[in-house]
């Protein structure tokens, strides 16, 4: 292959990653822009991470199969296709629900361009390159999760929220014009089963059980509704685990979790979204809804974490081939829980500069984990395992996304009703949890007579860094779990050595 054409294939690669990881962080900050601008609910605001999350973790894994058997190039240009084609429904969404179905569109196009990057990579780049190439892939992946809510927040400032996904487009139709004229084709036919049966159970448990987080408050958690979606999820997920357990080709190679480090780094991966990154959603809320920050200071305030989080990446990357991978996975999950415990000093009258200690030891945290938990991943498994390996890891970050910002959502909606009817005091009015935890406290406050409003802005405060308060330390013990998962069950004996490599490495390369 030219030279000039493996760099194309490259930098065509990492633009289609820089726009789908963007995606996941830059819409945080906008959320409070679209909830005014469309009149979104607390559920609706929910939904539009969680349609992203969702669909690109119901399809990460199907989609690598139907690459191997089409043509990753091909299956890769669809998949921006799709992308550019849902940013732009996005950005043109005159309704809650249109935009959380085109979120989920754009999850769909996330998830084939995903899928395909690594093995596009692979194919590009002779074995002495690859680890130049994968470490530009890397980087650009910490930057797009880095420099997100700071694009994110100029955007929505300067343009509007509607040009977050409107950004997408010409970079897409570049990326598209590279892909078809300088990328190459390559499939693998012999790998290209798909697992249809495992798509269906494992996507529609995931739709019924995070719409069942997200709804449970507002239908009542003993509602016919609720509880059958619970029980249909849990029957599903079942189905799920005896499909995959019997299928030739599965989707989810359940033997992978025998590993006890796979299964680690799986549970690390899982929590660590589950905890600090679904607490974006509720920490952007405070920050512009409570403390009044517009979109662009909002970003600006989040640029410790996401700094913090890029400048320790390539630090711990280089000591996970001297320090136990366990040791960082689950101290890195340690600092993390102790960042979010930080973040419970606010106050009705603190300021944004008290998540400051919690913002730079939390994304110290995120840095240490990142580059061990990828290799880890890929490296207790055997070669020819790799590709699903890290495709189950990706997926059980966006289910963590997802179940987390749902599960979270459910209690915090609770908290922040009681917790502010608690500071109205005794005769004070029926409150909505979801209006309140999506920061409509003003609309709500027009209802009441005027000597009554400014008591309720204050019971808002009162109720909302409450709320918040609690759910931090819920998120602190969800990633505290994480820490003693990596602790306890990443193990340097189980990463595959050169020499076990080898065997299975030589047919793949002669081939």
């Amino acid at each position: 292959m030219e030279d000039n054409t493996r760099w194309w294939t490259l930098g065509a690669v990492c633009v289609a990653i820089f726009m789908l990881l963007l995606d996941i962080t830059v819409v945080n900050v906008a959320l409070p822009s679209i909830q005014r601008d469309l009149g979104s609910s607390f559920a609706d605001l929910q939904w539009v991470v969680d349609a992203y999350a969702l669909t690109l973790a119901a399809l990460l894994l199907t989609a690598g199969s139907l690459a191997d058997r089409f043509g990753r190039r091909l299956v890769f240009t669809i998949g921006l296709a799709l992308f550019i084609t849902a940013s732009l429904l996005c950005g043109l969404s005159g309704t809650p629900l249109i935009l959380n179905l085109s979120r989920g569109l754009q999850g769909v196009g996330g998830a084939i361009m995903f899928s395909c990057s690594l093995a596009l990579i692979a194919q590009a780049f002779p074995p002495r390159e690859r680890g130049t190439a994968f470490g530009i892939f890397g980087a650009t992946t910490g930057f797009a999760v880095a420099t997100g809510p700071l694009v994110g927040g100029a955007l929505t400032d300067s343009l509007g929220w509607e040009w977050i996904f409107f950004v997408n487009i010409p970079i897409g139709l570049a990326a598209i014009a590279v892909s078809l004229t300088k990328l190459q084709e390559s499939r693998d036919p012999d790998r290209a089963s798909v697992d249809l049966p495992g798509l269906v159970t494992w996507s529609t448990a995931l739709f019924l059980l995070v719409f069942a987080l997200v709804r449970g408050n507002a239908e009542g958690w003993g509602s016919p509704l609720i509880v059958s979606f619970l029980i249909g999820s849990a029957v599903l997920l079942a189905a799920f685990v005896a499909i995959e357990l019997r299928a030739a080709h599965p989707m989810l190679d359940l033997k992978l979790f025998r590993n006890p480090s796979f299964s680690g780094a799986a549970i690390v991966a899982f929590t660590l979204s589950a905890s600090m990154f679904s607490m974006f959603l509720y920490l952007t809320l405070y920050i512009q809804n409570v403390l009044g920050y517009a979109p662009l200071p909002a970003g600006l305030r989040f640029m410790p974490f996401s700094i913090l989080a890029f400048i320790v990446a390539p630090i711990s990357g280089k000591l996970s081939d001297r320090v136990p991978v366990r040791l960082l996975l689950g101290s890195g999950l340690v600092l993390v829980g102790g960042g979010l415990l930080l973040m419970t000093l606010i106050t009705p009258d603190t300021g944004w500069t008290t998540l400051l200690p919690g913002f730079i030891v939390a994304g110290a945290g995120v840095g240490m984990i990142n580059p061990p938990l990828a290799s880890t991943q890929v490296g207790v498994v055997a070669p020819a395992q790799s590709g699903m390996a890290s495709g189950i890891g990706n997926t059980f970050r966006q289910v963590g996304i997802a179940t987390g910002i749902a599960g979270l959502g459910a209690i915090f909606q609770h908290l922040v009703a009681s917790k502010t009817a608690d500071a109205l005091g005794p005769g004070a009015p029926h409150l909505s949890g979801e209006a309140l935890a999506s920061g409509s406290a003003q609309q709500l406050a027009r209802a009441l007579p005027p000597d009554q409003r400014a008591h309720l802005a204050e019971a808002f405060r009162v109720g909302f860094t409450g709320a918040l308060d609690e759910l931090l330390v819920i998120a602190a013990i969800v990633a505290f779990i994480g820490a003693i998962g990596g602790y306890a069950l990443v193990r340097r004996r189980d990463f595959v050595t050169a020499q076990q490599a080898a065997p299975e490495a030589a047919p793949a390369a002669v081939a």
